[in-house]
């Protein structure tokens, strides 16, 4: 007996076919700044359409007829309205005054701010000109400060082998007022500077470091100290020579005078430095005594030949001559001491 003689068979199954939204909904657009700019997690704003491609009739009957055997209607899209979105553009003018409302401060507030800043800058210049202007002008700072490369080499060289150098006398020019001034360092190489001291000095205190590095027995409070006593130095022998003039009746009181000193004290930091080069290379305790006795040499002569003018001036140079032969034995002799307490000095320089 059959059980299924009365039964039908199912009918076929039919698939749905996969469509595309016609419609992809917009993000939500990012909120946009006065300033125009933008918080840094939105994404940027889209630059290019992309449009799908439309189908054709025969992809669009194909649809009808799977809706019409499943008996689903499709549902009709909206049609798409283009939107054109206006982003504002912050242009930047450079004179344009700064807007601080940015940072949280009234315009007002900031520019008064800015007033009190400048009024400050200029009183604080005012009281440096007033209090230390007239005892050391800018102008005869730069002048000091004046030098060039090839200043710089020739000067070097002047200092290790003064021997065969002239003449010594410093260079005058005439200014446009009729008035007479010495020639900068960079024109004239007898004209003493503060470039070359200043930088011997700086080398000195780094050459002392590794001196001690290098024996085991360095301290940042080295260099602190080793500056110490090169100051102390250089005072201790700008007042003997200061103290010499004074007694002697040397004019000196000017401050490019003054300048002056204290250029021709620093120069024996050069010597200084030959002599630990010296020692770092270890050539061995007679050739660095050697050395040192050189160098020592070396600057007592500049120093002899440099001051020179300053202590004995011509009788073409000043209008106060030197005409007493004992006035004139007691500068020798000053000028000469002054010399030869460089070894001093430098022996105390090299011990480091």
């Amino acid at each position: 007996m059959s059980y299924y003689t009365n039964t039908r068979s199912p009918p076929p199954l039919q698939h749905p076919v996969p469509t595309h939204p016609a419609y992809i909904p917009e993000p939500p657009s990012t909120p946009v700044s006065p300033q125009g700019y933008q918080r840094y997690t939105s994404s940027p704003p889209v630059q290019q359409s992309f449009t799908q491609p439309i189908p054709g009739p025969g992809h669009a009957s194909h649809i009808s007829s799977s809706y019409a055997s499943t008996g689903y209607q499709p549902m009709s899209s909206p049609p798409r309205q283009p939107t054109v979105r206006n982003q504002p553009h912050a242009q930047m003018n450079p004179t344009a005054p700064v807007d601080f409302s940015a940072w949280g401060l009234d315009n007002a507030t900031a520019a008064f701010g800015m007033q009190l800043g400048q009024s400050a800058v200029a009183a604080g210049q005012d009281y440096v000109q007033k209090n230390l202007g007239g005892f050391m002008p800018a102008s005869v700072l730069k002048h000091h400060f004046n030098v060039s490369n090839s200043y710089v080499i020739k000067k070097l060289r002047l200092l290790v082998f003064p021997w065969r150098h002239k003449p010594w006398a410093r260079r005058v020019q005439r200014m446009e007022n009729g008035q007479s001034e010495w020639q900068p360092p960079r024109d004239d190489i007898n004209s003493p500077d503060l470039y070359i001291p200043l930088m011997a000095l700086v080398t000195y205190i780094l050459l002392a470091g590794l001196h001690s590095g290098l024996h085991a027995r360095f301290h940042p409070e080295i260099l602190g100290v080793t500056a110490s006593k090169a100051l102390a130095v250089v005072l201790l022998d700008f007042f003997f020579v200061k103290s010499g003039c004074y007694f002697l009746n040397i004019p000196g009181g000017m401050s490019s005078q003054v300048l002056d000193l204290m250029a021709y004290d620093g120069y024996k930091f050069v010597g200084v430095i030959v002599t630990l080069i010296a020692g770092l290379l270890n050539f061995g305790r007679t050739l660095y005594l050697v050395i040192f006795v050189y160098t020592f040499l070396a600057t007592a002569f500049f120093l002899l030949r440099s001051l020179r003018s300053m202590v004995l001036p011509d009788a073409s140079a000043t209008a106060a001559p030197v005409n007493n032969p004992s006035q004139r034995s007691r500068r020798i002799t000053f000028l000469f001491l002054v010399a030869m307490s460089q070894i001093v000095y430098m022996g105390v320089l090299v011990r480091v």
